[in-house]
């Protein structure tokens, strides 16, 4: 991984991209939604600050988990600018996701265990199913596969 010497306060969007592993186009990306930003140099270049690594690795790290780029970009702005975050800035800003990755664990649990009975009999419409729609009951509210979002108890669910 090439090192970057520490007298260097800005990188190319090559350097980013060679130092955090991300595609430019993924960097430009980034940049068009808000979640990093640069500065244009006289010749139309664009230059990135050295903490924009950081909020990179924050941002690859916040998508793997599931994490919408919106509440991303939302978190960022919270982080100080011209500054490289601390430990204690990405530990608040990452405690009030936790709430969100438990549901979605519990959710992922709740597939895993009964996906083998759906997808097996292909229908999603058994009564014994927990994971079922008997009568189409949530096609009223919304298109598409609803039962995985829903709350224990929320109706329709067997």
């Amino acid at each position: 991984m090439p090192q970057i010497p520490e007298k260097i306060h800005e990188l190319t969007v090559g350097q980013l991209a060679a130092r955090s592993g991300t595609a430019v186009s993924a960097l430009h990306f980034y940049e068009a939604k808000g979640l990093i930003s640069s500065r244009r140099t006289p010749g139309n270049q664009r230059r990135y600050h050295r903490d924009t690594l950081r909020r990179v690795a924050f941002v690859r790290a916040a998508q793997r988990v599931g994490i919408p780029l919106a509440t991303i970009r939302e978190a960022l702005a919270e982080l100080p600018e011209e500054r490289t975050p601390t430990r204690e800035d990405w530990a608040r800003l990452s405690q009030a996701w936790r709430a969100e990755l438990d549901e979605r664990i519990r959710q992922l649990n709740r597939l895993r265990d009964h996906l083998t009975d759906c997808i097996g009999c292909g229908c999603l419409s058994l009564h014994t199913c927990v994971l079922s729609n008997p009568n189409d009951a949530f096609g009223e509210r919304a298109a598409g596969s609803r039962l995985l979002a829903e709350k224990p108890g929320a109706g329709g669910a067997r």
